[in-house]
């Protein structure tokens, strides 16, 4: 099977978060072959169609979701390959293990993303950073998918990256299939200490061990939005199953039975509140689903 269908899959399932409702459909593309498949598949669920990778920034409502999503899960997991300090990597790979490819093979410029869980094409398409860095620093090209072209390769300075946005400039819905990131030459040893480093600076101030979808919101220029909302009241904020972390008011938890309407409402809450005491209006980072 080259692409598997699933009907009305639930959202707890598909994200980090584990709270929603059901989507319309879920697309498994399997393999290079699934892909002409999916041709038809976009065609019949066009419109509310979304990719998704491991959903570790998404935040999904309680109810029935008019969303199809595609997702990328090959029966035959490919080792990630080096070309000099060119490093090709599956778009479904976790960028966990990626760093750890890295560690092994003594290549350096990534160790800031320690402890980010989604997936390559995930981090890709928000462009996740931390730390100083973010994807589109080492990223030199993406090959994608869309309907109308099939596969290609697209350089990195013919996409527009920003703060935790990625826009791929394809005009169309466009699905992303593998990366090849530049690295600098180092050791072993060094490479994972810088990574060992980054992950403890971030498991001693982030709940990166409990069930989030990173940071909520994006931080406003020349702001920290874990201050602000901090300094509004809503570090430890809870709202039935769901709260806002007492390490990092930035972050919000999902304390076990958590809903999708729980965690709305704390968003307006602290963005009303933000906004009555600082007159900022906070931008979501989280890709809110409803």
């Amino acid at each position: 099977m080259t692409l598997e269908l699933l009907h009305e899959p639930k959202m707890a399932d598909l994200t980090s978060l584990g709270i929603g409702g059901t989507a319309r459909a879920l697309a498994k593309v399997r393999d290079e072959a699934g892909l002409d498949e999916l041709a038809f598949f976009h065609e019949k669920e066009a419109a509310g169609l979304i990719a998704i990778g491991e959903g570790s920034n998404m935040l999904a409502a309680d109810g029935k979701l008019n969303i199809a999503f595609v997702h990328m899960a090959l029966a035959k997991k490919n080792e990630p390959e080096i070309s000099g300090l060119t490093v090709r990597v599956s778009a479904d790979t976790r960028l966990p293990g990626l760093l750890a490819f890295l560690i092994r093979n003594g290549l350096s410029g990534m160790e800031g993303l320690a402890g980010i869980p989604g997936s390559v094409g995930g981090s890709i398409a928000m462009n996740a950073g931390s730390y100083g860095t973010d994807m589109a620093a080492s990223v030199t090209r993406v090959r994608l998918w869309t309907p109308s072209k099939g596969l290609f390769w697209k350089n990195a300075d013919e996409m527009n990256f920003g703060y935790r946005h990625f826009s791929p400039e394809t005009g169309e819905f466009t699905f992303i299939w593998e990366a090849e990131f530049l690295l600098n030459r180092s050791f072993e040893a060094v490479v994972k200490s810088k990574v060992q480093e980054v992950f403890s600076k971030k498991k001693s101030s982030q709940p990166v061990l409990e069930k989030t979808a990173g940071c909520v919101f994006k931080n406003p220029e020349g702001y920290s939005a874990g201050k602000l909302l901090d300094d509004a009241g809503f570090k430890g904020k809870t709202l039935g199953g769901m709260a806002f972390s007492e390490m990092h008011a930035n972050f919000l938890v999902n304390k076990g039975q958590g809903t999708g309407a729980e965690a709305l409402e704390l968003l307006d809450m602290a963005t009303e509140a933000v906004n009555n005491k600082f007159g900022i209006t906070l931008e979501t980072e989280v890709i809110v689903l409803q």
